[in-house]
């Protein structure tokens, strides 16, 4: 399975690369407000959810642009994001990933992550390990709060919650070393479980957003929980990864009303 996951995901990104390259042939779509659909999206989850279909006809698929579940009460579901940065991918911004996971009665089997432009393919199985090109990844070991680099993001379409998001902000600003804004959930989970992040944390995602990077987190070490330190709930959309170290601490600043 993993290895029909790093196939499709290495093809929808040659498909991607492609067509970063020749930007004005694409076409871009509004869904809803500030949420964009481009035909490239389109033709690579078409391409991956063949992949899966032919070999695994009987699991289900529930993938963003599509609209619809696949086989819902199979016990193994794929989730698939073909193109997670579809603003960063318009505005020619490198910076966004294929995102490909599947779970086994509501717990992750497999994930690949792949970032087409830097031609890096980040994947993991359940009690494997994480690999980046077939080096094994390790979250970082910093310990000190003020010395953390963290990512996070607001979906476009919550900006009824940007209040709460800037109070967030405000306390790990105030508390920690820098913060990165990468506009790809796949890629901030990549970089947490390659140590190049040490925490990043994110409310209101889909569940095609974070379930292969949550598997990518703790296979590499870290923890990868709802934003209380609680299970996470794929449906919700709430997750906080980080190196143990630093992962209650970082709850604190982040659990205010």
């Amino acid at each position: 399975m993993l290895y029909v996951a790093v196939r499709a995901a290495r093809r929808a990104g040659d498909l991607i690369a492609r067509a970063f390259d020749e930007r004005d042939s694409f076409t871009v779509q509004q869904k809803t407000d500030r949420d964009y659909v481009t035909d490239v999206d389109q033709r690579a989850e078409s391409l991956i959810l063949r992949e899966i279909s032919q070999h695994y006809p009987d699991h289900g698929i529930v993938a963003e642009e599509s609209g619809k579940r696949v086989n819902p009460e199979a016990s193994i579901q794929w989730y698939v994001d073909p193109l997670d940065g579809t603003t960063n991918f318009i505005h020619g911004y490198p910076h966004f990933a294929v995102s490909i996971a599947a779970w086994k009665d509501g717990k992750p089997l497999l994930a690949v992550v792949h970032d087409p432009i830097r031609d890096e393919t980040f994947e993991a199985k359940n009690g494997g390990g994480a690999f980046v090109n077939r080096r094994r990844l390790r979250v970082t070991n910093e310990k000190r709060l003020a010395h953390a680099l963290f990512a996070s993001g607001m979906p476009s379409y919550q900006r009824e919650h940007i209040d709460l998001f800037q109070r967030r902000m405000d306390g790990c600003m105030r508390s920690m070393d820098g913060y990165r804004r990468g506009g790809s959930a796949a890629l901030d989970l990549a970089y947490v479980a390659a140590g190049r992040l040490d925490v990043y944390w994110e409310a209101g995602l889909k569940p095609w957003d974070i379930a292969a990077g949550y598997l990518l987190v703790q296979e590499a070490g870290g923890l990868a929980t709802d934003l209380a330190g609680a299970t996470i709930d794929l449906e919700k959309g709430d997750i906080l990864a980080s190196n143990p170290h630093l992962h209650r601490d970082v709850s604190k600043l982040i659990n205010i009303a």
